[in-house]
């Protein structure tokens, strides 16, 4: 061997390990800054299906017009509003808002 030392290639200093994205650098100093976003899941009132089944939407028009117990307010109507028994069921368990972004948001540290 020669009497030079080996060169450690790595400048500046160590991770303490863990994932390369997680060092802020400027390549990814943007991640994890955005504002997260919700939008309604699809099975929300205001989702894509869930707004389908509201007195303004493509199924529940067929109820508003044939009215008596089929409409919004009647007897088998009001259980597929999203506060009745059918479709209230469906909103607390498929319906609610999901968060857009970054998908590393979360995930990575926020620079300082």
């Amino acid at each position: 061997m020669s009497s030079q030392q080996a060169s450690n290639s790595h400048v500046g200093p160590k991770t303490t390990g863990g994932k390369a994205g997680a060092v802020p650098t400027p390549a990814n100093a943007h991640l994890g800054t955005e504002k997260l976003e919700t939008k309604p899941k699809a099975f929300d009132s205001d989702g894509a299906i869930g707004k389908q089944f509201t007195e303004t939407g493509a199924i529940g028009q067929i109820g508003e017009k044939v009215g008596g117990p089929l409409s919004s307010e009647g007897v088998i109507g009001k259980q597929f509003t999203d506060k009745g028994a059918i479709g209230g069921t469906i909103q607390n368990t498929l319906g609610g808002e999901k968060q857009t972004g970054s998908g590393l948001s979360g995930i990575l540290p926020k620079s300082n």
